[in-house]
């Protein structure tokens, strides 16, 4: 498996979370934001600025993260037209960064979750956009209509689009109380279809905390994806700051100093406790970039 670390976490300098991923024996950065712009508001020279600094680090692109499908469930076709546009821009963005996904949602929910209702609106909103040399990945979301592994699944299966597969965050299925203990049940559910994993550690419903004194149990999860040859990114994802908690706008809304505040010493730590838990399951060694044979620059 390989080590990366969204961006942001770290720091809104893409040249500082370059460096300290690199310094920390970290292989790749996930895109979100950087210099206090949303990642679906760059413009192309930031995004090349952005591929540039974390190549020249030694480092790949391990993901790009827009907000695509992240609002409420269109009920328009301009709503489903916004969305389209938003999905496709992504893609091209994706494809200027050097990105191996673009991660998307599954719409908010409202109530109980209906997966199969929102893979009929995402349906509409993906026909027709290019996403063959730049998969789509869904999370499973704590606000959305995928909250555990079970309502992501049913998703896909109703999407029925094969080249779709899961980024599981089952930081967000515990704290979306759907889903308090989603290993190892959740895992087994959908491993076959995970394509990436976020990694950060709730307690419970009220905060994220330092990585190991959460809920999950991570250096099992990262054991069993070491025994079942798994060897995609684990990105981490903190959203632990030291000495305050971060709000549900700003957990909707990740981006811009305002979210990254405190997150470089707190993100730093857990990086070491990361890369702590993959030697002990015998992931010292970093395999070669599983994408680099399909995206290469200029793609």
């Amino acid at each position: 498996m390989r080590l990366a670390i969204i961006n942001d976490e770290l720091s809104q300098d893409i040249e500082q979370a370059a460096a300290t991923a690199s310094r920390l024996g970290f292989g790749g950065l996930e895109i979100r934001s950087s210099g206090g712009v949303a990642p679906h508001r760059m413009d192309d020279a930031a995004l090349a600025r952005i591929r540039s600094t974390v190549a020249r680090h030694g480092l790949r692109v391990a993901g790009f993260d827009p907000p695509a499908l992240k609002c409420e469930l269109p009920r328009t076709a301009a709503e489903a037209d916004s969305a389209r546009a938003l999905v496709t821009d992504s893609v091209r963005r994706a494809e200027l960064l050097g990105a191996p996904f673009v991660r998307i949602f599954t719409f908010y929910r409202q109530g109980d979750p209906d997966p199969r209702r929102a893979a009929a609106a995402a349906r509409e909103v993906l026909d027709g956009v290019p996403f063959g040399r730049v998969p789509l990945l869904v999370e499973t979301g704590m606000r959305t209509n995928s909250p555990t592994m079970r309502h992501t699944l049913e998703f896909l299966d109703a999407l029925g689009d094969d080249r779709l597969g899961i980024l599981w965050d089952p930081g967000n299925s515990v704290f979306s109380g759907w889903d308090p203990a989603p290993f190892p049940q959740d895992y087994a559910l959908g491993r076959e279809r995970i394509r990436h994993v976020h990694v950060k550690d709730p307690d419970g419903r009220r905060a994220y905390v330092r990585l190991g004194d959460g809920d999950l149990p991570w250096p099992a999860i990262i054991a069993r994806l070491a025994e079942d040859g798994y060897r995609d990114w684990i990105s981490l994802e903190t959203h632990w700051r030291i000495g305050r908690v971060l709000n549900q706008a700003q957990r909707d809304e990740p981006w811009g100093e305002e979210f990254t505040a405190g997150g470089f010493e707190a993100s730093s730590t857990c990086m070491r406790l990361l890369r702590e838990m993959t030697r002990a399951a015998g992931e010292d060694a970093v395999p070669a970039d599983p994408y680099a044979h399909t995206v290469e620059a200029g793609a």
